[in-house]
């Protein structure tokens, strides 16, 4: 018999679970959506919908509480994401939880995912240098996220950055116009678009820097407020 070309991936699979089960507590393991999010989270590592699954060590999906008013969405994994399989642990994951901390939101009460599931990079020497994703390969992965938010069903989603609002939304849209209003997803929920915290890293000057954090946290804090109203 020969051998199933993705048993590599199914390898990746089971780490990937493994990862993400140690992060998600708050569903009982026998109920019927932790064992959907579960069987989701199986395919999801062993996807090949596009070519970014040769490249990443693994694929890197959602944690978090199942049943969270609240998901964030970035852009892809970085680095240090795609070696551990877990969202948001890199240096922006830090200051994301930071930021979570000043606006009274619990990330373990939360969901946060990505609107692409693999680390797409360019190489440079030993360093992997983080490459957008193109628009093919974010339709590619755009299916996972609409299950990930079909199972949890949010009162509210967040997308981090200009990447997820596209994912989200289903077009290029502008941070800058969309920040301070939601917008109508397909679905009928709210989507609050705000920067991602890799933004924030890049921003060189420190007045500016420490400026723009204020507005992310404001945002976060707004979204708190209306995702407690809409779960009310």
């Amino acid at each position: 018999m020969s051998q199933d070309p993705r048993e590599p991936l199914f390898q990746f699979a089971e780490q990937g679970l493994k990862s993400a089960l140690k992060a998600e507590r708050r569903i009982e393991p026998g109920s019927n959506l932790r064992a959907s999010w579960e069987e989701l989270l199986k395919e999801a590592c062993a996807c090949t919908r596009c070519e970014l699954y040769k490249y990443g060590t693994q694929t890197v999906f959602g944690e978090g509480s199942l049943d969270a008013s609240i998901v964030f969405v970035g852009e892809q994994p970085g680095d240090q994401e795609d070696l551990a399989g877990r969202p948001f642990v890199g240096p922006a994951g830090q200051l994301f939880d930071a930021a979570l901390v000043d606006a009274g939101i619990d990330r373990s009460t939360t969901y946060v995912t990505n609107a692409v599931k693999h680390f797409k990079f360019i190489q440079r020497g030993k360093r992997r240098i983080h490459n957008k994703p193109d628009a093919g390969e974010i339709e590619a992965c755009r299916w996972w996220l609409e299950q990930e938010r079909a199972l949890i069903r949010p009162a509210v989603t967040v997308a981090l950055g200009a990447t997820a609002a596209r994912s989200l939304i289903g077009k290029v849209v502008t941070i800058s116009r969309s920040r301070d209003e939601p917008q109508t997803l397909a679905d009928g929920s709210e989507c609050w678009v705000t920067v991602h915290p890799s933004f924030l890293l890049r921003i060189p000057e420190p007045d500016r820097r420490r400026e723009e954090r204020v507005k992310f946290v404001r945002d976060l804090k707004r979204i708190k407020a209306r995702a407690e109203k809409l779960a009310a």
